[in-house]
């Protein structure tokens, strides 16, 4: 008896994990395949135009590190409650002799056209202060030629891609010398090319959809240059689904937030936006400090970004990010409408500093929401955006 109760007792967990993958994988078809009948049509002449997806390429990316001033709070109001900025969003958005206010030189990548860096590359507004959009399919080769404008030596370390030592973006005592290392510390004016391949482990594993979302930063001195603000995304699609640009085929509108509390007080260029103080604190005062501290959702406080905007029944694939420390914990947190990570439903995720989601949604109710992290320090200091759903 006891051998017969164990042999079932196995037997069922058995069943029950094979249709526990069973309903995950149906989920996952259900979302690749629900775009029939929306109206818009733009799913199926995805998956017709599959046959005619990008080959396998070497793609080239030129990615500058550059100085740039910038304003957490373009609008100059609360664009969430319409209204002009109060007392509480005053504490981080205001200037004044002892306070820097929502301006702040920082250190961004920015995507140029060629190697002359002289012309910006297009991009998407919601991206903020975001650097450019690295994008790839699985089995192509990747390519970035980068410059480093910015007053101390910077990098780029990517995450899910395969490197070599020559071009991991990260100096520590990992038994390299000489050439190997010249990827970890680019200088002030230095420029330095990467490459790194997309192999199948690079995209999507078993329970993702047609493309997953790592990110890159610089690692020469990892807290004070991601503070400054040199982040930014890849994606890469699978093999054979992606379109001319390396985005996948079955996906309509695609987005990028993340979701941090940018410490500028930690940012090296604390000093140099402190100059124009007429009336400087001490650093350290801890007022000042909490004034530095901006709970940004793209660099943007309080709904000041652009809009997400989307069409109604629209494939979208919404990539959410993290960075920080200990108070970077987040949960972003869509109204009017859900979304599903690795075939589950929710409209809450879970984030934790360096964390990656990719969280699909098909919208089907109409008007601007909310899109914010659900911590409440954070909802009071200014980690709120929009997104609108139209007709």
């Amino acid at each position: 008896m006891d051998t017969r109760w164990r042999a079932g007792w196995t037997l069922g967990w058995a069943l029950i994990g094979v249709a526990a993958l069973f309903v995950a994988w149906s989920a996952v078809l259900a979302w690749s395949g629900s775009a029939a009948g929306s109206g818009h049509g733009a799913h199926d002449r995805a998956v017709a135009a599959a046959v005619t997806s990008a080959p396998n390429q070497t793609r080239t990316y030129f990615v500058s590190a550059d100085v740039v001033t910038w304003d957490y709070a373009p609008q100059g109001r609360n664009l969430i409650t319409g209204q002009p900025f109060g007392d509480v969003e005053n504490t981080y958005v205001r200037p004044g002799p002892d306070r820097i206010g929502s301006r702040y030189k920082k250190c961004l990548y920015r995507g140029y056209t060629d190697s002359s860096f002289r012309t910006l590359a297009p991009s998407d507004p919601t991206l903020g202060f975001l650097g450019p959009v690295i994008r790839a399919q699985v089995g192509d080769q990747l390519v970035v030629v980068f410059r480093n404008t910015c007053p101390f030596a910077t990098s780029i370390h990517p995450h899910g891609v395969f490197y070599a030592k020559n071009a991991e973006g990260a100096p520590y005592n990992d038994g390299t010398s000489g050439g190997d290392k010249a990827d970890d510390a680019v200088p002030t004016g230095g420029t330095f090319t990467y490459r790194w391949q997309v192999p199948d482990r690079a995209g999507p594993g078993p329970m993702d959809g047609s493309s997953v979302m790592w990110m890159y930063h610089s690692h020469t001195d990892e807290v004070s240059d991601t503070y400054a603000g040199l982040i930014g995304a890849m994606e890469i699609t699978a093999r054979g689904q992606a379109k001319p640009d390396g985005s996948p085929l079955d996906v309509d509108r695609e987005f990028f937030a993340m979701f941090l509390v940018a410490n500028e007080n930690n940012s090296p260029f604390l000093s140099a936006n402190m100059a124009g103080l007429s009336n400087p604190p001490d650093p350290g005062d801890e007022d000042f400090e909490e004034s530095n501290l901006m709970h940004s959702i793209n660099g943007y406080v309080y709904g000041n970004g652009p809009l997400f905007s989307m069409r109604n029944g629209q494939k979208v694939r919404w990539y959410v990010m993290s960075m920080g420390t200990e108070v970077d914990l987040h949960t972003p947190h869509w109204h009017g409408n859900t979304v599903t990570v690795n075939g589950m439903r929710t409209d809450v995720l879970s984030l934790l500093p360096a964390e990656m989601v990719a969280a699909n949604m098909t919208p089907d109710d109409n008007g601007i929401w909310l899109f914010h992290c659900h911590v409440n320090d954070h909802i009071t200091a200014g980690m709120l955006a929009r997104y609108q759903v139209t007709s």
